[in-house]
């Protein structure tokens, strides 16, 4: 995970470099300078965290952009099958979450009291989100609101990790953040939020 604030725009733009010609049309098309940053910090991430786990440089890890679904690893070849890997943002934090044995949705959401809970979740929880929203109720409000957050980012995970219900879910402790991990396997350790500065 990184924090936004400490990236320098004009670090920012020498990662640029480390991007394909995919994610730069992709890159281009943001119309606002944070959402710019958000994914150029995602994608950075993604490739430390891939070339951890490969072994080989980050600025050697190529991906491909892929509207409406998460980037796909095209080089290097990975001995043993694809790594799962997610990327999230919201605000000024971005992360990435990767895994050599399973698939991965990853979700962070800042908690905002002063949205519309109450709507948010008319409009996008199901049947069963409904019943334990209605149950955060009789919390108090930072309780509520952290209940809340915690629906959603479990939805948004499942979403990214591609299954409606059935995945292995794991929401990380973060002070400012809901912050929830689904995995098509169980873990093999609970996972843990490393604060990593941009190289």
């Amino acid at each position: 995970m990184t924090d936004l604030d400490l990236v320098t725009d004009e670090g920012l733009i020498l990662h640029r470099d480390w991007l394909s010609a995919s994610e730069m049309a992709r890159y281009r098309r943001f119309v606002r300078a944070q959402r710019q940053r958000q994914f150029v910090a995602g994608r950075v991430l993604a490739r430390m965290a891939l070339g951890s786990l490969l072994g080989v440089a980050p600025r050697d890890i190529v991906l491909e952009d892929r509207p409406g679904q998460a980037p796909l690893l095209k080089s290097p070849a990975p001995r043993g099958g694809l790594p799962g890997f997610s990327i999230a943002h919201s605000g000024r934090w971005v992360a990435c979450a990767v895994s050599g044995q399973t698939a991965l949705g990853l979700d962070i959401e800042m908690r905002d009291p002063q949205r519309d809970l109450a709507a948010l979740a008319a409009q996008a929880f199901d049947e069963d989100e409904m019943a334990q929203w209605a149950r955060l109720q009789e919390l108090d409000e930072a309780r509520r609101v952290a209940g809340f957050y915690g629906l959603w980012s479990a939805k948004e995970a499942r979403f990214k990790l591609g299954v409606v219900a059935a995945a292995h879910s794991v929401a990380v402790p973060h002070e400012e953040l809901s912050v929830v991990l689904c995995s098509e396997l169980p873990l093999k350790a609970p996972p843990a939020i490393a604060l990593h500065r941009l190289p």
